[in-house]
């Protein structure tokens, strides 16, 4: 088949998956509100989810999405120079600005296929800064596999923090010896799959998944270690922990722009955040409709009304991609040529 061909219909079936998702949310969010707008006697023609997403737009205080989109950059820088300085322990030298805007330039890429933007974030970084493909590639997988572990961090803290809420919303909504069942059944599952692994170990070896999965988590477990070739480990850190910060500093500020989150804990903002990561990771365009779908989730959590959960993750995703990441996108097609004039890439 040919590449192109290829690249147009991944294009079309993620996007696809993205808009059937956020469809089939929408279509079950309107079900839902003319339910609500009948018992209220309110009127069919009079009661439009429509109509209450654009007021909810509208009553966004832009001052505090302002600040959501400050700390979306901001984020970017921290992850710009920590990008740096792993080009640095290889021994290259790379400028600011190229690190900075081919990582927009990335973001830009997901929206059209799933982690493509990585692919074109390292490719364009090397072809300005004459750095081989393959050392650039390496250090993005490098940050990629700390980005990680810093989800796996946030998802424990998240538990720690919020174990009633979410031990309490699951004892409410399932009968209590449901949920135990359910608990003893993954724990004997999770046991049994690993006596079996061991008990097999030397047969499932010979598998062609097995060893494709061991390569990733060798490789994973090596960009770890790389990282102490890092000239100034305590400002890499620092760095990580920035992005991080600031990546949840956005869903906190966000719950303030928007009237029914802003009375919403700090906690709170925490799990949401989690969960909407997750939905990230999912492969749509930008995560399109999961993270709608993991936002409503934990939402529902502190018994947000789903039509308000519906609108808090539109407000936020599309104030980012749209706004953020479309329009800096873009801008970063036309800046890298600018900035790299004197180049002969």
């Amino acid at each position: 088949m040919n590449k192109r061909l290829r690249t147009a219909l991944q294009f079309i079936i993620f996007l696809s998956i993205g808009f059937g998702i956020l469809y089939v949310i929408f279509t079950r969010q309107n079900a839902s509100f003319q339910e609500d707008c009948a018992l209220k006697g309110i009127p069919p023609e009079a009661c439009s989810l429509w109509d209450k997403l654009y007021a909810d737009f509208l009553s966004v205080d832009f001052f505090w999405l302002g600040l959501v989109l400050v700390a979306f950059m901001l984020s970017n820088v921290s992850r710009a120079l920590r990008w740096l300085m792993l080009i640095r322990a290889l021994g290259f030298r790379a400028r600011f600005g190229n690190a900075f805007w081919t990582i927009v330039l990335g973001y830009f890429a997901n929206l059209g296929l799933p982690r493509i933007g990585e692919v074109v974030r390292g490719a364009v970084f090397a072809r300005y800064e004459n750095i081989p493909v393959e050392r650039a590639l390496g250090t993005i997988v490098v940050g990629r596999a700390i980005d990680v572990v810093c989800l796996l961090v946030c998802l424990g803290l998240t538990f720690a923090l919020e174990f009633d809420v979410i031990y309490g919303y699951f004892t409410e909504h399932f009968e209590s010896s449901r949920l135990v069942r359910l608990i003893i059944y993954a724990v004997a599952f999770g046991i049994l799959a690993v006596l079996a692994l061991w008990i097999f170990r030397r047969r499932v070896k010979r598998f062609a998944l097995y060893q494709r999965l061991s390569k990733v988590i060798t490789g994973f477990l090596d960009g770890i270690r790389s990282v102490r070739s890092v000239h100034n480990i305590p400002l890499f850190l620092f760095h990580t922990l920035s992005i991080w910060v600031l990546y949840y500093l956005m869903m906190y500020l966000c719950f303030q722009a928007f009237g029914p989150t802003e009375q919403l804990s700090g906690a709170a903002a925490l799990l949401t955040f989690v969960f909407g990561s997750l939905g990230i990771v999912f492969p749509s365009p930008g995560g399109m409709g999961t993270y709608h779908a993991m936002i409503m989730a934990a939402l529902a959590l502190y018994g947000l009304a789903s039509e308000d959960a519906f609108s808090f993750a539109n407000i936020l995703y599309f104030s980012v991609q749209l706004v953020c990441i479309i329009l800096f996108g873009l801008l970063a097609l036309a800046v890298l040529p600018l900035i790299n004039r004197s180049s002969r890439a």
